[in-house]
């Protein structure tokens, strides 16, 4: 099995733990981020009405779309990162840099990296994210789209593949600025867990791969917050002035709801994701680590 394939096979795997980990929080977020202004006084209010109104089941409603493309999203992520690391180091050995392996990458060849790995991943995750969104946040009693590929189906027919991809150029800036951060987090925590016990990546303690995945989560949120509420709105905004179009651009959106609603909107949602990065994020560094460290051994 060629280094390419274990990369994305691991990373399939921590993308399945992201996805079971953190879609109920999920839910919440985006059910806050959409929800007009004053409807819901909190996390635990959104949380209970969800509980109440839907039932327990509704905590996992789009899981199917999430559980399949962010698999695919994070098999994408760690298959690119690690391609570029793998690049970098070739060109610190032979420019005698990045310590006697050249695998220590520097602060610019992790971002460089993980920006890399954030527009290819984007092509994937705007799409599989719009659809989520749309099954999130449809009504529970006569719901527009019957699943995923339902959604797409009747999307695709009436507004094309820009439908599917509606919000795809703020998901682009999300990624791209995201997992530069994201990446650099998690492997200069890494470089220097190594560093500091003369250890190699495979003697890694799974329970550092959770603490530094959760870090890494926290600096990636910290960064992308308000474009993810913007990406949101972008993404349950409807198709064309005639199916209720709010916005002309993501720029137009952001101007609107700084307008209508104050800095304090770009920021709504933010206690689920919170709570839910540390889990989801440590959840996959330690699922693609540990996957990873079982296909090299075979």
């Amino acid at each position: 099995m060629s280094k390419t394939i274990k990369d994305l096979t691991a990373g399939t795997a921590g993308g399945i733990a992201q996805v079971l980990v953190g879609q109920p929080f999920d839910i919440v977020k985006v059910r806050m981020q959409t929800a007009p202004n004053g409807m819901y006084s909190g996390m635990m209010h959104c949380a209970g009405g969800i509980l109440k109104n839907e039932g327990p089941l509704a905590f996992y409603k789009g899981t199917l779309t999430p559980l399949l493309g962010i698999g695919v999203c994070v098999s994408i992520q760690f298959g690119v990162i690690e391609y570029m690391k793998r690049l970098f180091t070739h060109r610190n050995i032979a420019s005698g840099i990045g310590g006697s392996t050249g695998k220590d990458l520097n602060a610019g060849q992790l971002v460089a990296s993980g920006v890399a790995a954030g527009l290819a991943n984007g092509f994937v995750s705007g799409p599989v994210e719009h659809i989520r969104i749309r099954l999130q946040t449809q009504p529970s009693i006569n719901p527009p789209y019957n699943g995923p590929f339902d959604a797409m189906r009747k999307i695709y027919t009436a507004h094309g593949i820009g439908g599917i991809f509606k919000g795809q150029g703020v998901t682009f800036l999300r990624e791209a600025t995201g997992y530069g951060v994201y990446f650099l987090a998690y492997e200069k925590l890494v470089q220097r867990e190594m560093r500091l016990k003369g250890i190699r990546r495979e003697e890694l303690s799974p329970m550092n791969a959770v603490l530094y995945g959760a870090a890494a989560g926290y600096a990636l949120w910290a960064v992308i917050y308000p474009i993810d509420m913007i990406k949101s709105r972008m993404q349950t905004d409807g198709f064309t002035p005639t199916t209720g179009r709010k916005y002309a651009s993501s720029l137009d959106c952001a101007k609107q709801v700084w307008r209508s609603e104050g800095p304090k909107a770009f920021l709504r949602g933010l206690g689920p994701t919170l709570i839910r990065s540390p889990f989801a994020n440590g959840a996959t560094f330690l699922g693609f680590e540990m996957a990873n460290r079982f296909l090299n051994s075979l």
